[in-house]
C-alpha cells in the first residue's frame, strides 16, 4: 500500500502527544493511534495494524529503542513497516544508531506542527521507494 493512512504514535509527554496528534490528524488527515508508553503500544498494536510507527526515544520504563526491538521481536514490524524516532538527540552518531536497530528515519524535536504530517509522509514515501 503506497498511501500512508495509519500511524501509531508513542509519546509519554501528554502535551507533546496532544500537539502531534492534532498536527497529524487535523492538519495531516492521518489516522493516529496514540499511546503513552511502549507497553501500551504492545497491547494495542495488533488491533490497529499501523503502517508506520512514530516513537519517542526517551520514555520511562520501555524507551523508544526498546519498544522498537520488542515490536520487531513480536513480528509487528516487517519489511513493509516504517519506523521514525522523534527526539532532540539528532547528532549523526545517534541517528546512525537508531537506523542500525531498524529506524527508517528521525524527526527532530521540537517539531513544527504545521509540517509534521508532511515530514511523516516524506519518510513514508522515501521508505516505500526503497522497498518497491
Amino acid at each position: 500500500m503506497d498511501t500512508l493512512e495509519r500511524v501509531m504514535y508513542v509519546e509519554d509527554d501528554d502535551d507533546i502527544r496532544l500537539v502531534a496528534c492534532m498536527a497529524l490528524e487535523d492538519v495531516g488527515g492521518l489516522t493516529i493511534k496514540a499511546c503513552s508508553s511502549g507497553e501500551q503500544a504492545l497491547k494495542e498494536v495488533e488491533a490497529f495494524a499501523p503502517q508506520m510507527f512514530l516513537l519517542d526515544v526517551m520514555m520511562p520504563g520501555m524507551d523508544g529503542p526498546s519498544t522498537l526491538l520488542e515490536l520487531s521481536r513480536q513480528g509487528y514490524i516487517t519489511e513493509a513497516t516504517a519506523v521514525a524516532f522523534m527526539t532532540a538527540k539528532v547528532h549523526p552518531e545517534e541517528v546512525a544508531r537508531y537506523k542500525k536497530i531498524g529506524a527508517t528515519d528521525v524527526i527532530a524535536k521540537p517539531f513544527d506542527p504545521m509540517t509534521l504530517a508532511d515530514d511523516v509522509r516524506s519518510i513514508w514515501k522515501a521508505f516505500n521507494g526503497r522497498i518497491n
